[in-house]
């Protein structure tokens, strides 16, 4: 931040967030998460079997969904029977360093992540979440419930912070939005920060820490299920147009054979009654096939955005 008080903001930032929504920083080396199994599998019995390593950092669901996405991996350990190692590497970039280096071989990433990563090393779709009946989702403009802002425009001059740096939703679509405005974040706000997480900056909305950011709409809803108070200390004043929702891939590295098994236990989970029920409590209808044209809209917006320089006006 270029002004005399973001000292200040940033310590308020920094405490709030690890207070409330622990997490990794972006500075972190990727280390396990903390997704503790409810039965301890004996090690004669996991000796023999095959082992996958899955980044479950960028998430369709908040921080605190962990505990359903680890209820997914032991299904999945149990229908394949592997062992599945998850990692939670803190950005959407160091994912895809461990994916491109055969460090990770399967994520949860978001479209811009997976468009890059598509484009530079291979990065394969798998499968993608369908919510409500649909495979897209959307960016929200959001700012404090109080907030005398309608619109993009009244938030010139304000701090504003975005999720990270590859995120569609968090990052390029708003970067998008100031690009058609003949404008960059360096230019238009008073000061930007990264989250690392879109519930992050939910909270940091709600709390007045920044004056507004932009977030995955499937994050939002389910913060909004979850947690009305937080969310009503928000309001939406945008929603972008449709993008195609945030898949499931696999590295290049990862054999055809294993990467049908994975894809076909996904594509049944909504058929088993464990599956079934651990797709309900991550707000998931059913994972289903999806064309790599679904992220073309990303791939347009992309060259406008990387083209903008990294500067600020003088005053």
């Amino acid at each position: 931040m270029s002004q005399p008080a973001s000292s200040i903001f940033r310590l308020l930032y920094a405490v709030l967030l690890v207070a409330s929504l622990p997490g990794c920083s972006p500075e972190e080396k990727p280390l396990p998460v903390s997704l503790d199994k409810r039965q301890t599998v004996p090690t004669e019995q996991t000796d023999s079997r095959a082992e996958l390593t899955v980044c479950v950092g960028a998430m369709i669901t908040p921080q605190e969904g962990y505990g359903y996405y680890r209820e997914l991996l032991d299904y999945l350990e149990t229908r394949l029977n592997v062992t599945i190692h998850p990692l939670d590497p803190g950005n959407y970039a160091e994912t895809n360093k461990l994916l491109q280096s055969g460090k990770a071989d399967f994520a949860f990433v978001c479209g811009g992540p997976y468009v890059s990563g598509h484009d530079e090393f291979g990065l394969t779709l798998l499968v993608a979440p369908v919510v409500k009946g649909e495979a897209v989702y959307y960016s929200y403009l959001i700012v404090p419930a109080d907030s005398p802002a309608r619109s993009l425009a009244d938030l010139r001059g304000k701090n504003f912070a975005f999720t990270d740096p590859q995120s569609n939703s968090g990052k390029l679509v708003p970067t998008a939005m100031l690009a058609r405005l003949g404008e960059t974040p360096e230019q238009f706000f008073r000061s930007t920060s990264f989250t690392y997480g879109h519930d992050r900056s939910i909270r940091a909305v709600a709390e007045h820490l920044v004056d507004g950011a932009a977030v995955d709409s499937l994050i939002w809803e389910y913060a909004a299920k979850l947690h009305p108070e937080l969310t009503a200390k928000t309001r939406i004043i945008a929603r972008s147009d449709p993008y195609g929702i945030p898949p499931v891939v696999v590295a290049p590295h990862l054999d055809a054979g294993r990467r049908d098994q994975l894809r076909q236990a996904l594509l049944g989970m909504h058929e088993n009654a464990e599956g079934a029920k651990i797709l309900k409590g991550m707000n998931i209808d059913r994972f289903a096939l999806i064309d790599d044209s679904a992220y073309d809209s990303i791939r347009q917006m992309l060259p406008p955005v990387q083209r903008q320089p990294a500067q600020r006006k003088q005053p």
